[in-house]
């Protein structure tokens, strides 16, 4: 019986547990490796930030999931992984020998990267510790303890949208606060990836919300409290946010893994590794050669079932199926309340039906996963 190890239950992954639940593959055994119970949905969390959803709402339990895909769980992380013996090392200590290993991770924050931002800043990545301690923040500013300035690094999509769910929570658990929020970027405008009509409604949004954008503002350095920005200039905050987008763990490349200039992992459009073929990765921890789409979760949604398949056909000895991903996705970004923004291309809508649309695919999406449940 062969062993296929799945490392992370990502966007991807959880794809995989769903379409190996409703056709067992004959032959083969399944494991989960997640330091996580619970998969958290990100289309959802700038809505459950706001408070527009509950957390059993975003969440899906990747335990009961992983059971009724007849797939073993185990609640930790890889440490290491053995390409010669093809063995996975765990961090609680358990060791799996493998004959396929696929790889849905996710993505770490660039945070560690910039002296103190590891100690002083809550990063938005990965999604469990942010969940907690946002949390506690939401506690806190209920009681008129919370930070009376919040600074967000980061000024691509996931900075905007989650700066202005965080500024429309807070507001609402304590409508006489007078909290200060500021949004960072490196690049000279926000939205950088996006069309000028977007980033004209978010400036406009940002503006009548009151939050003090700093375009073309590199950090350089954080400490207790402050951010030190290039130039020389300096920011006090009491709460500093990190969404600036994604790194990779160190183990990839210390395996051996082919891995790309910033050290995810390299695969080709079969989403398998270009130097180990037992390997596959998808999602934001994977490089994919002659495509470069955004680290999102729209990308790693759609890489689910073309892996899903190319994962049961590595198992019985077929050839594999190449995909490739789309080169533009729709991008419904929310502003804190009940509207947000589509962007696509060139497009640009706006509105309240704008988030209703994207409410009925987040929740279409979730219910996908708990149908099995049932």
């Amino acid at each position: 019986m062969k062993r296929l190890v799945l490392l992370g239950g990502g966007h991807s992954h959880i794809e995989v547990l769903r379409r190996f639940g409703a056709a067992p593959a004959a032959d083969a055994e399944l494991v989960l490796v997640d330091p996580s119970r619970e998969f958290a949905y990100s289309g959802m969390l700038p809505g459950w930030i706001a408070g527009h959803y509950t957390r059993d709402e975003c969440h899906l339990d990747l335990e009961s999931l992983a059971r009724v895909a007849r797939c073993r769980f185990i609640q930790s992380a890889c440490r290491t992984l053995d390409l010669d013996r093809r063995v996975v090392s765990c961090e609680d200590g358990t060791t799996l020998r493998f004959d396929i290993v696929s790889v849905d991770t996710g993505a770490g924050s660039p945070a560690q990267h910039t002296p103190g931002a590891a100690l002083h800043a809550l990063p938005v990545r990965p999604v469990d510790a942010f969940v907690a301690r946002w949390g506690e923040m939401g506690q806190r500013t209920a009681s008129g303890q919370g930070p009376r300035t919040i600074a967000m690094v980061g000024a691509g999509a996931a900075g905007v949208e989650v700066v202005l769910a965080m500024q429309h929570r807070l507001r609402t658990l304590a409508p006489a606060s007078d909290i200060a929020f500021h949004l960072l970027g490196d690049a000279d405008t926000i939205l950088a990836e996006h069309n000028p009509r977007v980033r004209a409604i978010f400036t406009r949004v940002l503006e009548e919300r009151g939050v003090t954008v700093h375009p073309g503002s590199a950090v350089e350095r954080v400490e207790s409290g402050r951010l030190h920005l290039a130039g020389g200039g300096s920011l006090d905050a009491d709460a500093i946010i990190w969404a600036t987008g994604a790194s990779a763990p160190s183990w990839p490349k210390l395996s051996g893994l082919a891995v790309d200039e910033r050290g995810f992992i390299r695969v080709d459009e079969r989403l398998q590794s270009i130097s180990h073929p037992c390997v596959f990765a998808a999602g934001d921890i994977a490089s994919i050669d002659g495509h470069r789409p955004p680290k999102n979760g729209v990308y790693a949604v759609r890489a689910g079932p073309p892996l899903a398949a190319n994962l049961r056909r590595a198992l019985t000895g077929q050839s594999l199926a190449p995909w490739t991903p789309q080169k533009r996705a729709l991008a419904l970004i929310s502003t804190g309340d009940r509207y947000a923004v589509a962007s696509r291309g060139g497009l640009a809508l706006e509105g309240a039906w704008v988030w209703r649309w994207k409410n009925r695919i987040d929740r279409r999406f979730i219910r996908r996963y708990r149908i099995p449940l049932a």
